[in-house]
C-alpha cells in the first residue's frame, strides 16, 4: 500500500513536466519529420520554414533557405504529412482510451466494434466496384466509401447491442465481433469475385494503412473532426471514470451508463471512421499509448487523456519516420510499423508485475 501511494505520489509529481516534455518532443520530431526524406533539408531551414508557414509569415525568414524546392517541399508534402500524423495519433489514443473504458476491457482499441471492418468494406466497394459518376463520390471515393462504412457498422452494432435491454459492455464487445466478421466476409467476397489485380493491391495497402495520400485539403475536416473530439472527451474524465467502476456503481451515482455508452460510442465511431477514410487502418496505436500511459500515470482519465493525447501524436509521428528511413526509397505501410513496434510492447506490458488495467 505505502508503495502504490509513493509511486501514485510520485507520478503527480511528474505529471506537468512530462507533459511539458511530450510537447517539446513533439516540436522537435516535427521539425526532424519534415527535414529527412529523398531530399535532406538542413534541420535549421526546416524550422524557419515551418514557423514561416504556421505564423502565417509572421515568424520565421526564408532568408536563410538556400534552396527554392525546399519550401515547396516541405508545405505541399511533408508538412500535411506530419500533421496527419501528429492528428491520427491523437485521434486513435484517445479512442482506444475512450473504447476501453467503455466496455472496461483491456485489450479494446477503436476498432473493437468493427469499424475496420465496415470501413474496409467500404473502401474495398469503392477501389474495385467504384460509385458510379457522380462528381463529389468520384472526388472522395474511398475516403467517402470507407467512412460510410464505418458508420453503418457502428449503427449496426448499436442496434444489435440494444436488442432485449439496456446495451452493456459485454453486448457491444459481442456484437461488434459478429458485426465485424460480418463485414470482413463481404470484403473477402467483393475481393474474390473482382476481376481486377491492381485494385486488389491497393486494397491490400490500404489495409495496412499509409499517410501517404495526406493533402493541405484533408487536414481541415480531419482537424476538425480529431480536435472536436478531443476537446469534448477530456471534460467527460468523470464519467469515464465511473466507467471502469461498472453499472452498480453507477446506479448509486445516478448515472445511466448505457445511454453514455451508446453516445460517446458514436462519437468514437465518428472520429474513427474519419481517420480510417483519409489513413487506413493503423493497429497498435490505440490499444498500446493508452496502457503506457495507465501505467505511469494511473487510471484516473483527468490525467490519462491529456497524456494519451500527446503520446499518441509523438507515437504515430516517430512510426512515419522510421515507415521513410527503413528501406531507402520505399514508403512502407505506416500499419506494419505500428505493429512491429506496439506487439513488443504490449507483451511486455503482459508479463510485467504491477500494472492492473484500471487499478
Amino acid at each position: 500500500m505505502v508503495t502504490r501511494a509513493a509511486h501514485r505520489s510520485g507520478s503527480a509529481y511528474l505529471y506537468y513536466p512530462l507533459i511539458l516534455l511530450l510537447l517539446f518532443l513533439i516540436a522537435a520530431s516535427m521539425v526532424f519529420s519534415v527535414s529527412i526524406g529523398q531530399v535532406h533539408i538542413p534541420l535549421r531551414q526546416s524550422m524557419n520554414i515551418m514557423l514561416h508557414i504556421l505564423s502565417a509569415d509572421h515568424i520565421g525568414s526564408l532568408d536563410s533557405v538556400t534552396n527554392d524546392s525546399y519550401f515547396n517541399i516541405i508545405y505541399q508534402i511533408r508538412m500535411p504529412r506530419v500533421l496527419f500524423a501528429l492528428l491520427i495519433g491523437m485521434g486513435l489514443s484517445l479512442c482506444g482510451a475512450v473504447m476501453q473504458a467503455i466496455v472496461q476491457n483491456p485489450l479494446a482499441d477503436p476498432y473493437i466494434i468493427g469499424i475496420s471492418s465496415g470501413a474496409s468494406l467500404g473502401a474495398t466497394v469503392a477501389i474495385l466496384i467504384g460509385f458510379g459518376a457522380a462528381a463529389f463520390l468520384s472526388n472522395f471515393g474511398i475516403a467517402f466509401g470507407a467512412f460510410i462504412g464505418a458508420v453503418l457498422t457502428s449503427a449496426a452494432v448499436l442496434l444489435l447491442s440494444s436488442i432485449g435491454g439496456r446495451a452493456t459492455s459485454v453486448k457491444l464487445i459481442l456484437s461488434g465481433v459478429v458485426v465485424g466478421a460480418f463485414y470482413s466476409s463481404m470484403s473477402n467476397l467483393v475481393i474474390y469475385f473482382a476481376n481486377n489485380a491492381e485494385g486488389v493491391q491497393k486494397v491490400a495497402f490500404w489495409s495496412m494503412g499509409s499517410l501517404a495520400p495526406s493533402s493541405w485539403d484533408k487536414v481541415p475536416i480531419l482537424a476538425s473532426v480529431v480536435l472536436a473530439g478531443c476537446a469534448l472527451f477530456l471534460f467527460q474524465h468523470r464519467i469515464l471514470n465511473t466507467m471502469l467502476l461498472g453499472d452498480e456503481s453507477a446506479v448509486t451515482l445516478g448515472i445511466n451508463l448505457s445511454l453514455y455508452r451508446k453516445i460517446y460510442m458514436v462519437l468514437a465511431a465518428l472520429i474513427t471512421g474519419t481517420m480510417v477514410a483519409y489513413s487506413g487502418t493503423i493497429g497498435f496505436v490505440g490499444l498500446i499509448v493508452p496502457h503506457i500511459c495507465r501505467g505511469l500515470f494511473g487510471a484516473d482519465h483527468k490525467r490519462l487523456l491529456p497524456a494519451t493525447l500527446l503520446l499518441g501524436g509523438l507515437f504515430l509521428i516517430w512510426a512515419d519516420i522510421l515507415s521513410r528511413i527503413l528501406i531507402p526509397n520505399v514508403d512502407l505501410p505506416i500499419g506494419i510499423i505500428t505493429s512491429v513496434i506496439g506487439s513488443p510492447l504490449f507483451i511486455y506490458m503482459i508479463v510485467k508485475k504491477g500494472y492492473n488495467f484500471g487499478g
